[in-house]
């Protein structure tokens, strides 16, 4: 297959550039410049528009369902909406039934969803059955292709067993990620603790959750050693608190969901529970806080925090219905949208392209001749409603339809794919 991209803008995350083409045969950059002849059996790109082309996005710790939720979401569902939002590659949880905490578990994801468009790199649990208890077969995960180890959802509890899970990881240079999570603390909560939730008549979840969580956490990795994720920062002092280990030495990423940075508790004033998540839309002065972190290094990433679920688990009372929103097709809009003053289109690619490859581990994507081409395919200016058809999640669970973005998808590029 030979397909040629015209007239695109390549952004590598530090500048962009002006218009040339790029040329692909079989899955790998053939050449790149002005102009490139066009022989017959060729593909030719074309898009309306600024389309500007960087190395593939990276979204860490979606939820699937598969195996167990499949009427949640499967993993082609999750693929197709993946790239549908520019990533051609994810990291998915083990939040499933049965939980992917075993050796066949990480080879059925791997099996299942080899040589698709969007590259999928499964997160072994850390505990078996992610119940929290016991120490999961981490290092036979690791052989199968297991990219890093995490109970998900289920942010571990027991100060023991994650400590457990840095020393027996630290041998093979595995990653421990955790959700910074203080469930006795949060209590039953339904939202972020603060004047809203007061007005409202709602129990909240304070701060203090996550900052007791975080800082146990950070202990356990200056006593164990090893590398630590925290995933989902939510709060002021926990963007600190991260700081201050950054600047001690710890060997610890961090990253935020898209909506936690755009948006605050004010969305919930009219308890529609789609806004209902976790963690919590907070106050601005812990969004404006994550941004700030985001800015200078001490969050390395962001995540959509892709939660699917079926309408009858979120068409409740909102104390009743579950918490999450899908992320995938709506993440880089968001940001582009609300964020364009503070974040860059440089900034946006290193933050969803470069830096969580990074803290994983993994090869970078490059653009030039003899390179795998793994690309994603974006207009930053383009204007365009979000409607039902645009989601290809088998969840529909999402407060953006009818909402305007800027900042559009065209397609990624991958495994020898071209999805546009």
């Amino acid at each position: 297959m030979l397909a040629i991209l015209k007239g695109v803008r390549i952004c590598d995350g530090e500048k962009t550039g002006e218009l040339q083409d790029i040329s692909i045969r079989d899955g790998v950059i053939e050449s790149v410049g002005r102009d490139l002849p066009v022989p017959a059996d060729a593909e030719v790109l074309t898009f309306e528009g600024m389309p500007h082309v960087s190395p593939g996005w990276f979204d860490v710790g979606i939820q699937t369902g598969d195996p167990g939720f499949e009427h949640r979401e499967d993993l082609q569902s999750a693929a197709r909406a993946a790239a549908a939002g520019g990533f051609t590659a994810v990291a998915c949880f083990p939040n499933t039934n049965p939980a992917t905490d075993s050796k066949p578990a990480i080879a059925y994801i791997r099996n299942k969803t080899a040589g698709g468009v969007v590259t999928f790199y499964p997160i072994g649990a850390i505990s078996a059955y992610t119940d929290g208890k016991d120490l999961a077969e981490l290092f036979d995960m690791h052989t199968a292709g297991a990219i890093a180890f995490s109970d998900g959802s289920k942010p571990v509890q027991d100060a023991g067993l994650l400590l457990r899970a840095l020393q027996y990881a630290k041998a093979f240079g595995g990653l421990i990620m955790n959700w910074p999570h203080h469930k006795s603390i949060a209590g039953g909560g339904q939202m972020h603790e603060g004047v809203l939730s007061t007005m409202l008549g709602m129990k909240g979840i304070p701060a203090l959750a996550e900052e007791i969580a975080l800082q146990r956490d950070l202990s356990l990795l200056a006593y164990a050693g090893g590398r630590l994720h925290l995933h989902l920062l939510s709060t002021s002092k926990g963007v600190e608190l991260v700081r201050a280990a950054k600047a001690a030495g710890l060997p610890v990423t961090a990253a935020v969901a898209a909506a936690n940075l755009c948006f605050t508790d004010e969305r919930l004033a009219e308890f529609d529970s789609n806004w209902k998540v976790l963690p919590p839309l907070r106050d601005n002065s812990h969004r404006e806080a994550l941004l700030e972190g985001l800015a200078d290094g001490t969050i390395d990433f962001i995540c959509s925090n892709h939660t699917p679920w079926d309408a009858e688990a979120k068409n409740l009372e909102f104390p009743f219905a579950e918490f999450g929103m899908i992320g995938l097709e709506t993440a880089y809009a968001l940001c582009r949208t609300y964020l364009q003053g503070q974040l860059s289109i440089e900034t946006l690619v290193q933050k969803w392209a470069l830096s969580p490859r990074r803290a994983l581990g993994l090869p970078i994507p490059e653009i030039k001749p003899g390179a795998r081409a793994e690309l994603t395919i974006f207009d930053p200016e383009a204007s365009w409603t979000f409607t039902e058809k645009h989601i290809r999640s088998k969840s529909q669970n999402t407060p953006f339809v009818g909402q305007e973005f800027k900042g559009k998808v065209l397609g990624v590029v991958n495994n020898g794919q071209v999805a546009v």
